[in-house]
C-alpha cells in the first residue's frame, strides 16, 4: 500500500477458542492474510464481551473465561480486502465481520526488513 491513500479496514470479531482444523482461527485468518502478501494483520484481545449468542466473556477472575473475545483487525486496498472476503467467509462460522473505509497516513517496514 502507498502512504496517504484510501484503504478498508476489515474487522473480524471471533472468539479465542474458535478453530480452523490445527489452528486457532485467528492465526489462520492471520497466516493467509500474510501468504498473500497484504499490508498488515493485528490480533486483539478482549477482556469482555458478547455476540450474537449473548453469552458473556469474560477475563475475571471469579469468571474466568476460555474463550475471550478476538479482534482481527486486517488493513489493504479495498481490491485486495474483497478478494480476501470469500476466504474470510469459508473460514468464520460465527462471529462478525465489518469493514469500514480509512485514510492510511503512513505505511513503511523497518529498515531490516
Amino acid at each position: 500500500m502507498k502512504q496517504e491513500t484510501q484503504g478498508i479496514l476489515v474487522r473480524i470479531f471471533i472468539g479465542e477458542s474458535d478453530r480452523h482444523g490445527a489452528l486457532s482461527l485467528y492465526e489462520t485468518i492471520v497466516q493467509e492474510a500474510r501468504r498473500r502478501n497484504m499490508a498488515g494483520a493485528t490480533v486483539l484481545r478482549g477482556i469482555m464481551g458478547f455476540g450474537a449468542s449473548s453469552r458473556l466473556h469474560t477475563a475475571r477472575i471469579l469468571r474466568l473465561s476460555e474463550d475471550l473475545p478476538v479482534v482481527v483487525e486486517i488493513v489493504d486496498t479495498e481490491a485486495r480486502i474483497r478478494e480476501f472476503m470469500p476466504f474470510l467467509d469459508e473460514v468464520v462460522k460465527e462471529g462478525l465481520i465489518t469493514m469500514e473505509k480509512v485514510q492510511v497516513i503512513r505505511y513503511r517496514g523497518s529498515k531490516q526488513e
